[in-house]
């Protein structure tokens, strides 16, 4: 027992503090895993918030694309990284608290294999149409959706929204077919082409082509209306549901030294709250700052997590 003893005494002393390792933290690049392909917004945001980062902790932040696999690539590589503050991932809720629920077996732990950093913001999301569908309410959308059954198609990153889509074609006994794609930006190019016409997709994709009238706006996922699109209705304006916002975070990977976490946070609070950074990144790009700690951030993956279990069961979605 004595040995035992003098063994982790050791071993603890050998160990470097925790605290010195968020002093020194970081003197190499750090990567950012983004689980969707180069030019959506998510990418886009990952490549903004790391050049902030690298202003102020002189390292390089560098984003590195894994798309795929409904996020759960990117998702993957995050959670086998190593934990020493080295790789950040900054992902939707589907790896983190729905896709549990969506797929038999996944090859990370949601719940331990990520380390909560910051709620980086809500994702405000459209339900839009190629304007050569002359499609401009939900109504319309219907009954174009019934005088051309078996024709039309949709794309949406979003769990929720798949389930408001799955939702309104049973109880209207319309087929439009879902479409995947691997990034926001591939998705706004099917949808100007009209190979996949309809989409809900977050408006940070969207913004020249609602403006230039290549798509026509129907409703908004949100929770008041956009200052930048005044006209679009909110989902709980159009069909009296509401569908709640998705969300983006900043995670590492499950085991990353707390003190590197609450540095890492405390940057990101400062960027997210200067005025210019804010007015460019989330007011112009129509995306909600929705910073937080990261226990607070923590406490919001439970309650979605409960949430996703819910709306998985009563959407009938069988794990696949």
């Amino acid at each position: 027992m004595r040995r035992i003893g003098f063994i982790a005494i050791v071993l603890a002393w050998l160990a470097p503090p925790a605290p010195a390792a968020a002093l020194d933290w970081p003197t190499r690049p750090v990567r950012i895993i983004v689980p969707v392909g180069p030019g959506g917004g998510t990418d886009v945001f990952a490549r903004l918030l790391g050049e902030e980062l690298y202003k102020r902790l002189g390292q390089p932040f560098v984003v590195e694309n894994r798309p795929g696999g409904s996020f759960n690539i990117g998702a993957r590589a995050c959670a086998e990284s190593t934990p020493d503050g080295y790789t950040l991932c900054i992902t939707p809720g589907e790896p983190i608290v729905w896709n549990q629920f969506l797929f038999k077996n996944l090859p990370f732990k949601p719940e331990t294999d990520f380390a909560p950093i910051a709620n980086l913001f809500f994702n405000t999301a459209a339900l839009v149409a190629n304007s050569s569908l002359n499609v401009r309410t939900i109504p319309d959308l219907i009954a174009l959706a019934k005088a051309r059954p078996g024709t039309l198609s949709y794309a949406t990153f979003s769990m929720p929204l798949m389930h408001f889509m799955e939702k309104l074609k049973a109880r209207h006994g319309i087929d439009i077919v879902r479409v995947p794609f691997r990034s926001g930006n591939e998705a706004v190019n099917a949808l100007v082409s009209g190979s996949t016409p309809i989409a809900l997709l977050g408006l940070a994709n969207m913004l020249p082509q609602l403006r230039g009238g290549m798509i026509t706006g129907i409703a908004l996922n949100a929770n008041v209306r956009s200052p930048l699109f005044p006209g679009l209705p909110t989902l709980t304006e159009a069909v009296g549901e509401d569908y709640p916002p998705g969300w983006f975070g900043l995670f590492a990977p499950g085991g990353t030294p707390k003190p590197i976490i609450a540095k890492v946070a405390a940057e990101v609070a400062r960027i997210t709250s200067e005025p210019g950074f804010r007015q460019r990144n989330y007011i112009d790009r129509a995306i909600e700052p929705a910073v937080t700690t990261p226990e607070d951030f923590a406490g919001l993956i439970a309650g979605w997590r409960k949430m996703a279990e819910t709306l998985v069961r009563e959407a009938g979605v069988q794990p696949q």
